[in-house]
C-alpha cells in the first residue's frame, strides 16, 4: 500500500512538472498580451485578431484516470474468475475472494467515474456524454451495485453466494465490452494504447499504472485478512458456546 501510494505520487508529480503536454487549444485576443503561452502556429490564427496556445490540462487527468480504470477492469476479471471456481467447486473461501474483489473494483470503478466526469467537463466542456464507452461503463456500474443488492437480499447463505457468483459473471461480460467498445464504435472517447506517447509521459503513466495496481492489491489483500480474522473470531465463539 505504501509503495503504491509513494508511485502514485511520484506519477503525480512527474505528470505536472515534467510530462509534455501532447495537445493544445487556443485562446484569441483582439491584441497581443503579455503571457507565458506561445502564438499559436500560422495556420490556426484567425482573420480578426491573435491566438495564443492553451495548454490541454485536462490531459493531466489521463495518468491516474487510466490506471485507475485498468485496475477496475483487471480486479473484476478476478472477482470473475473466483465466482467461477466457487460455482465449479462449491468451495467458500472462492466465494469469500470473489465478493472481496468485487467490493475492491468497486472501489475503482467509482474513483474511475469521479475522474472519467472531471476529464468530460475538461475536454468536452459537459459533466456527461452518452458515448459509447461513458455508456458501457455507467452501466458496469450499475451491474455492480446490483450484485451487492442481489446478496445481501438473500437471507441463506450459501444460495446468495450462488446468486452472487452468477450475477458476478453476468455482469463481468461488460467489462471487455466497455474496454473496446470505442474500437467498434464512433466515439469521442480516446483509445488508448492505439498512439505512440512521448518518453516524458510514458514514464509517469507506467509509474501510475504500477502504483495503481499495488494499491489494488494491497486493499485487497488487506480485507481478505480482515474477512479471515472475522471467521476465526466467529468459529471461536461457536466453539466457546458449545
Amino acid at each position: 500500500m505504501v509503495i503504491g501510494a509513494l508511485l502514485t505520487t511520484l506519477a503525480f508529480f512527474m505528470a505536472f512538472y515534467t510530462a509534455r503536454v501532447q495537445g493544445f487549444g487556443t485562446v484569441v485576443s483582439d491584441q497581443p498580451l503579455d503571457t507565458a503561452f506561445a502564438l499559436a502556429p500560422p495556420s490556426m490564427q484567425p482573420t480578426d485578431g491573435i491566438a495564443y496556445e492553451r495548454p490541454w490540462l485536462s490531459q493531466k487527468i489521463f495518468y491516474f484516470h487510466v490506471p485507475v480504470a485498468e485496475a477496475s477492469f483487471l480486479i473484476f476479471t478476478i472477482a470473475a474468475i473466483f465466482a467461477l471456481l466457487f460455482l465449479l467447486r462449491k468451495d467458500k473461501k472462492y466465494d469469500t475472494r470473489s465478493r472481496i474483489a468485487m467490493e475492491t473494483a468497486f472501489v475503482f470503478v467509482v474513483a474511475t467515474m469521479i475522474t472519467g466526469v472531471l476529464w468530460t467537463r475538461a475536454s468536452w466542456g459537459v459533466w456527461w456524454d452518452w458515448e459509447p464507452r461513458l455508456t458501457t461503463y455507467f452501466i458496469m456500474m450499475i451491474l455492480m451495485i446490483a450484485y451487492f443488492v442481489v446478496r445481501n437480499s438473500v437471507g441463506d447463505e450459501e444460495r446468495a453466494a450462488t446468486y452472487g457468483a452468477v450475477f458476478c459473471l453476468i455482469a463481468w461480460v461488460d467489462a471487455p465490452l466497455s474496454f473496446i467498445i470505442t474500437r467498434l464504435i464512433p466515439s469521442n472517447h480516446p483509445v488508448v494504447f492505439q498512439s505512440g506517447m512521448d518518453t516524458t509521459n510514458l514514464i509517469p503513466f507506467i509509474i501510475a499504472q504500477i502504483g495503481m495496481l499495488m494499491i489494488g492489491y494491497a486493499i485487497y489483500v488487506l480485507r481478505v485478512t480482515e474477512e479471515s480474522m472475522h471467521e476465526r473470531i466467529e468459529l471461536l465463539k461457536e466453539r466457546l458456546e458449545a
